[in-house]
């Protein structure tokens, strides 16, 4: 389970890091500005996660660490740029279980492999998939959720965007629950919550760090959330598997990439100083607060997680309708 890995990841991370204190940065590296490309709108989980880490390695590497939006095509145009950009550490991208397992088996075509055309960097975190609705929607839990929508054919329900986790956890709950309902992709969370709070949207599937505060706040309401286990954040609210819908299960992660042949003590400086920034408490703090849980690793870690996972999405490709609509 990805759970598992997840946890071993956070053990070898541990190592890494303790490993890291005495290495020695790359020579002459980095010796101006490096660009972090988040292939997602600003506003969401993925800008907040990458602007934290961001400040502090602009601290622990003497040079500013630009953090750019660079949205489109589920993540696709963002990580297209970080693959084709020189292999020297100065632009790296902020990739996700969408943009490097799931995507190849969305899109008829990719404008990049993600097995061959990326150095894994280190491990980011992960997040939490919320299954909510506007407050103004009828329903209270999941059974009235899937009740509602069996009786309103064509129920819309959101997520920021084609080819994302939060797209693959609504297509699997559609599909075990048969709801019928529709799919609505936007260009990002920010769109999409708008138009839940609005009215406009009655469902959506986000990840909980954008949606958190709106549903602290009572202006939307979690019904569930499709990890394999319960948020801290949201500690009274069951997941699918525990309604009876363990094959809805998604944990989304992420993780940072450099472009293929990258050398390796530039990489071990980027991986370095990206488990020092997550490792800090005020970064946990911040981003354990808002749902999401971070962590670094070893740049070998994120090859291992980011192969397994893609075979996972092989396999289950054959099984899950999932297109780019």
């Amino acid at each position: 389970m990805i759970q598992a890995r997840i946890k071993s990841l956070c053990g070898a991370a541990a190592l890494a890091l303790a490993a890291a204190g005495t290495a020695a940065h790359a020579a002459g590296f980095p010796a101006k500005p490096i660009t972090f490309i988040v292939p997602y709108t600003a506003g969401g989980t993925t800008d907040l996660v990458a602007r934290a880490a961001a400040q502090k390695l602009t601290e622990r590497l003497g040079q500013p660490v630009i953090v750019e939006n660079r949205p489109g095509a589920g993540g696709n145009i963002g990580m297209d740029a970080v693959a084709k950009s020189a292999p020297d550490g100065y632009t790296i991208g902020f990739g996700a279980i969408s943009t490097n397992a799931l995507n190849p088996f969305v899109y008829p075509s990719m404008p990049f492999d993600p097995m061959r055309d990326f150095t894994g960097v280190s491990m980011l975190g992960t997040s939490t998939v919320v299954l909510e609705t506007g407050a103004a929607v009828p329903v209270k839990s999941v059974s009235e959720l899937v009740a509602y929508a069996k009786a309103h054919p064509g129920t819309a329900y959101g997520t920021p965007g084609t080819g994302t986790s939060m797209h693959l956890a609504g297509v699997m709950f559609d599909q075990i629950t048969g709801a019928g309902m529709q799919h609505i992709p936007y260009k990002g969370s920010a769109q999409a919550i708008n138009d839940l709070l609005g009215g406009h949207l009655p469902v959506m599937f986000d990840n909980l760090p954008a949606s958190l505060p709106h549903i602290q706040a009572g202006k939307a309401r979690a019904l569930a959330v499709t990890g394999s286990q319960r948020s801290p954040s949201l500690p009274d609210v069951p997941t699918l598997a525990e309604l009876g819908y363990p094959g809805a299960v998604v944990d989304p992660w992420f993780a940072v990439y450099g472009p293929a042949r990258m050398p390796a003590d530039v990489t071990d400086t980027l991986s370095e100083a990206f488990q020092w920034a997550l490792a800090l408490p005020d970064v946990k703090a911040t981003l354990q607060q808002a749902g999401f849980t971070p962590f670094g690793s070893a740049p070998q870690d994120v090859e291992k997680l980011t192969r397994s996972q893609y075979e996972a999405f092989r396999a289950l490709s054959r099984k899950v309708k999932l297109s780019a609509d």
